[in-house]
């Protein structure tokens, strides 16, 4: 796994130091060292609310509400975050929440978008985690936040033992056995969340990344492909499946899924990277000619012509 220090943060998203140590005051995020690459997917969502400016109380207020409400782990990467004036929503499940109302919201894009479309059944809402376990929840997220991993990883089996059916205890719990290379059962806990909420994306992604760990390419890019399939722009799950691609030697596979990342990340370090992955790529012969057209279209027949004797 890769891990950047703040420095490399700093220098991959564009901001000033003085700007992550404001988001860190602001609480907005959790003071650390170093970061995974999940961590960078969190902090580049910020980025692009602090450019609209989003007050930073909002953002904290409307994180905290919607890990309350939905029982998330990482609101900013498991959902689409809208904005509604100077609050955020979320969507989630086919569904727009404003978490700190505690209300579902008419989405106008959405019902734009599918107007005049036949009407498609969504999944089922996941199932609401019991009071006594949304209270241990937050207390986990909060010693997690606060550094006190062994606290947190404590708090969050004690959820597993009373209620077996709360997906976002099991991905944060797997996330810290992952983050102390306890990837066996970090794998476990991931699988774990996949079967209790079969469209779970984060939980197919994060599975994803262990396999990766493990040197299961296989397992991992099936995986990544499942995340992709509920959830078809999720743009780090094609970045990693294209890397993924690129490990087991299969160029093209690679060479798709660099496309469409850039088609959903259009700029910064991340759409840089894919596009000279691409230009790689497409300098080698065989697939410069792939890439030129999507199929195979013959040559029109040459029609014989008359010649006069």
């Amino acid at each position: 796994m890769t891990i950047y220090s703040r420095r490399d943060v700093v220098r991959i998203l564009q901001i000033s130091s003085h700007q992550l140590q404001g988001w860190e005051r602001a609480g907005l995020i959790p003071q650390q060292q170093t970061y995974s690459f999940q961590d960078l997917g969190q902090l580049r969502t910020l980025r692009a609310l602090r450019e609209e400016d989003v007050p930073a109380a909002s953002i904290r207020h409307s994180i905290l509400a919607m890990k309350a409400v939905a029982g998330m782990a990482n609101p900013l990467l498991e959902a689409c975050v809208v904005r509604t004036g100077t609050r955020l929503a979320f969507r989630h499940r086919g569904a727009m929440v404003d978490p700190i109302r505690r209300q579902l919201l008419f989405d106008f894009e959405r019902a734009a978008e599918t107007q005049g479309a036949a009407a498609v059944s969504g999944p089922e809402p996941l199932r609401a985690p019991a009071q006594g376990a949304r209270d241990l929840f937050l207390t986990a997220v909060q010693a997690e936040e606060a550094g006190d991993k062994q606290r947190a990883i404590a708090l969050y089996e004690q959820i597993g033992e009373s209620d077996t059916a709360y997906a976002a205890a099991c991905i944060n719990l797997g996330t810290l056995h992952f983050h102390l290379r306890q990837y066996e059962r970090a794998e476990e806990l991931y699988r774990r969340a996949t079967e209790v909420d079969p469209q779970y994306v984060l939980a197919y992604f994060d599975l994803g990344n262990v396999l990766d760990e493990l040197e299961r390419l296989d397992e991992a890019i099936a995986a990544y492909k499942k995340a992709i399939a509920f959830a078809p722009r999720y743009a780090d799950a094609h970045y990693n499946l294209a890397l993924a691609y690129e490990r087991k030697g299969q160029a093209r596979c690679a060479l798709r899924h660099w496309q469409s990342y850039i088609k959903i990340d259009t700029r910064g370090p991340w759409a840089d990277h894919a596009r000279g992955q691409i230009a790689r790529l497409l300098n080698s012969e065989t697939l410069a000619i792939v890439a030129r057209a999507d199929r195979f279209v013959p040559p029109a027949k040459s029609r014989a012509a008359l010649e006069t004797v």
